[in-house]
């Protein structure tokens, strides 16, 4: 890229309060026009501005009260252009080193619209922007903006969902001491039935018992009765006696089952699967909560790597001014942002960024310079010098050794 253009001259008559005034301005560096109030030093800028902007820059009240003759403008630019603005209709003529003649669109080549309107750039709210067009992230950025917005609206929504299950699951009633899984009053009934079964057959033992012990009494009674038959019955009787035996024996260990808590559980089967129900329905609800606050957790991870890959970006370019960043889309020079700046910062760092926006134009026309003290204008100056860059600059002021130049009377 070749050397920046500047302003070598600018003559100017009879536009707004300048009367005449010629001057050839510092290639580098400031160059000060001083002056009391009213006395033509932003006329000056204006009339620069008007002579390379072209119509958007024109005056509304162009020629000096008081005037019977139009102005006239003539800027001379170190490329070797004559810029010239003359007659009733102002009418633009624009010649090269050659004498070949140009129009509006190759000054609009190289020269920095914002350079010409510092103030403009100043009031936007929008610098960052400006900025990320310039160093070429714009896009990627926006990108990352978009999807930052995206994944922050979706864990918000979650957030929220979050919060009302977890609400909702904790207002559901909660039991103690009961299954886990409703229960079947079908195989309560089965169990009851199995064990009425069972029941009876210890029971029909029982009376296998004493059906024997009957026997016995009666065959007792017989032999008493009937000696004749004592053998018989002595035979029988040690008979029945082993049988007798070994039915005590099956019948002596024997014991019943109580169905009363399988009654009580068939009697209140719906009431304990109703809890059951109520309890898996609460453990749910929390589970379903604390899935949404994973949910939630996750997202804010994810948000977290998005302004990482934001900030990657941002420290990966070349920023036009040593101590200027962009972090969370604020313009940030030395730790402060643009309405905690002084003055001073500010206009340094519109300089740097509008030069940076377009580096063919090496000049910035700036309007109302006592914001700077003294020795801050000198090292705003310093840097300007260092930086190759022209600045054309109005203060209020009549002392010589702040000025360049004086302006008294539109002279």
């Amino acid at each position: 890229m070749g050397e920046s253009i500047k302003i070598n001259s600018f003559e100017l008559e009879n536009v707004k309060r300048v009367k005449a005034v010629s001057y050839e301005p510092s290639p580098n560096g400031l160059t000060i026009i001083g002056g009391k109030n009213g006395q033509g030093k932003t006329s000056i800028l204006d009339a620069i501005a008007w002579t390379l902007g072209g119509a958007k820059f024109e005056p509304s009240s162009a020629v000096r009260d008081g005037s019977y003759n139009p102005p006239k403008l003539e800027v001379k630019l170190s490329n070797g252009l004559v810029v010239t603005r003359s007659g009733n209709s102002s009418t633009l003529k624009v010649v090269d080193p050659e004498g070949k003649k140009s129009g509006q669109r190759i000054l609009d080549g190289f020269i920095g619209q914002l350079a010409l309107d510092l103030p403009k750039f100043m009031e936007m709210s929008d610098k960052e922007n400006e900025l990320l067009k310039l160093l070429g992230v714009e896009d990627e950025l926006n990108k990352l903006e978009g999807k930052h917005q995206e994944v922050y609206a979706k864990r918000h929504s979650i957030g929220q969902i979050a919060t009302q299950k977890d609400k909702h699951a904790k207002e559901l009633v909660g039991y103690d001491d009961v299954p886990l899984e409703p229960i079947s009053a079908s195989e309560l009934i089965q169990q009851q039935q199995a064990i009425l079964l069972k029941n009876a057959e210890n029971q029909k033992k029982r009376n296998n018992v004493s059906a024997i012990q009957a026997q016995m009494v009666t065959i007792n009674n017989l032999v008493d009765e009937t000696q004749k038959k004592l053998e018989e019955l002595q035979a029988k009787q040690a008979q029945l006696a082993e049988d007798y035996d070994i039915a005590t024996t099956a019948a002596k260990d024997l014991e019943d089952e109580s169905t009363a808590e399988l009654e009580e559980q068939i009697k209140n089967v719906d009431a304990i699967n109703q809890k059951v129900r109520a309890n898996q329905e609460r453990a749910r609800a929390l589970q379903e909560a604390a899935d949404y606050k994973a949910d939630y957790d996750n997202l804010t991870g994810e948000l977290e790597a998005i302004r990482e890959d934001k900030n990657k970006l941002l420290e990966s370019v070349q920023m036009p001014l040593l101590g200027l960043s962009i972090q969370d889309g604020v313009l940030i020079y030395n730790d402060r942002q643009w309405d905690c700046m002084s003055g001073a910062e500010q206009l340094k760092v519109a300089t740097a960024i509008v030069r940076a926006l377009n580096p063919k134009c090496g000049f910035v026309l700036m309007d109302k310079l006592e914001q700077m003290d003294v020795d801050t204008m000198k090292e705003f100056g310093a840097w300007l010098e260092s930086e190759g860059l022209q600045v054309i600059a109005t203060r209020v002021t009549n002392n010589q050794d702040e000025c360049s130049i004086i302006i008294e009377d539109g002279h």
